[in-house]
């Protein structure tokens, strides 16, 4: 939407449509833009990781890192960060093994506006789910009893 929105107003400024003709095309930008859902308080904006159960993390790092050039961080012998892009894959030791436990979202504002978490939190009760807080984050299950993480960038 922005970049559609910067293109109408260089248009307007490089003198290719008069005043009516952005006001137009603004408008119908603002049409054609999707509404947000009723009623959501964190807005996702990435995945920030996700976490993989393993029975091995070393052989799992070694696979990732080596095939995509992920770069190992947080190694503390029994899981890894395995960062790519904006995201994380997590491997870690876990019985029972093979199985994705969570994906984290990252949520915007949470590391620079203190009134987002208290929100975050309120919006969770409201909705009846139990919250379980680590590192800063929140954990709840879905509807059908997958772990959903969410926070800030650094989860």
């Amino acid at each position: 939407m922005e970049s559609i929105i910067a293109k109408v107003l260089q248009d307007f400024e490089q003198g290719k449509m008069n005043r009516r003709q952005l006001i137009q095309s603004l408008a119908l930008a603002a049409q054609a833009a999707p509404a947000a859902p009723e009623g959501y308080v964190a807005k996702a904006t990435a995945i920030n990781h996700v976490s993989y159960q393993v029975t091995d993390y070393k052989k799992c790092r070694d696979f990732y890192s080596g095939l995509f050039g992920m770069q190992v961080s947080r190694d503390d012998g029994m899981q890894c960060r395995l960062p790519f892009g904006n995201n994380i894959l997590i491997v870690r030791n876990r019985t029972p093994a093979q199985k994705v436990d969570h994906i984290a979202y990252t949520i915007q504002n949470w590391d620079t506006d203190k009134s987002v978490k208290p929100a975050v939190e309120a919006e969770l009760k409201r909705r009846g789910l139990k919250i379980r807080t680590t590192e800063g984050s929140f954990h709840v299950e879905d509807p059908e009893g997958f772990e959903v993480q969410m926070g800030g960038k650094d989860q």
